[in-house]
């Protein structure tokens, strides 16, 4: 199975031993919902920017003691904790917590594409992976899957070639993004946002999802 071009493999469980990443990782999460004490997290998307997505599935445990946190898989968790391996994200504040609460990890290098989209493209308030696609790659992303069943235990195909769509732009962005934060020197600024981001999503995992803790 492909995306563009580009071929997808479905691992389950956990990462094969196999598969080895070096420089800048794109990573996207698909759970049962967005409160990651609540809904579980189903899948992991990674791409290198050359050569296949992966997928890793976590299958759903038919006995309900096998339902806990964190899950076993350590060749996945050790990629993310390797600190010489950027992570990219869409939206890293969800992703990261999610990761941390179900894997164990707190991701760090961090790129954040939504971050970025933010400090740079100020004449706009769409800042969704399918506006930057649109507008900086000339791509225009399906969300038809964006909402299904990401629990069950045999994904369609249409499921998979969506998972993989979300990831595999991202070295692109980070690139077309990079360009525009040095042209109006805010990069020092977006790093140090980058940086927080593991703070901010223990923040949120531990009780502090809304509050402005800067405030007054």
């Amino acid at each position: 199975m492909e995306v563009d071009g580009i071929p997808i493999r479905l691992h389950r469980g956990d990462l094969a031993a196999d598969v080895q990443f070096t420089g800048t990782v794109a990573i996207d999460t698909e759970t049962m919902g967005l409160n990651p004490h609540r809904d579980r997290l189903c899948l992991v998307q990674l791409y290198d920017g050359r050569d296949q997505v992966h997928l890793v599935q976590f299958p759903w445990p038919a006995a309900a003691e096998e339902r806990r946190r964190p899950y076993r898989a350590p060749n996945l968790a050790a990629m993310l904790a390797d600190e010489t391996v950027t992570k990219l994200f869409h939206f890293a504040r969800f992703d990261v917590a999610v990761l941390d609460q179900y894997l164990g990890v707190a991701c760090r290098p961090i790129y954040c594409t939504k971050i970025a989209s933010r400090l740079v493209r100020t004449y706009t308030d769409r800042h969704s992976l399918k506006e930057l696609c649109r507008e900086l790659l000339g791509k225009d992303l399906a969300k038809e899957q964006q909402s299904s069943d990401w629990g069950r235990n045999d994904l369609t195909d249409a499921q998979m070639r969506y998972a993989a769509s979300d990831v595999i732009h991202l070295h692109a962005l980070r690139d077309r993004l990079n360009v525009m934060l040095d042209r109006v020197g805010r990069r020092p600024m977006a790093e140090a946002c980058f940086q927080f981001l593991p703070v901010r999503a223990r923040l949120d995992l531990d009780g502090w999802p809304d509050q402005d803790i800067f405030a007054h």
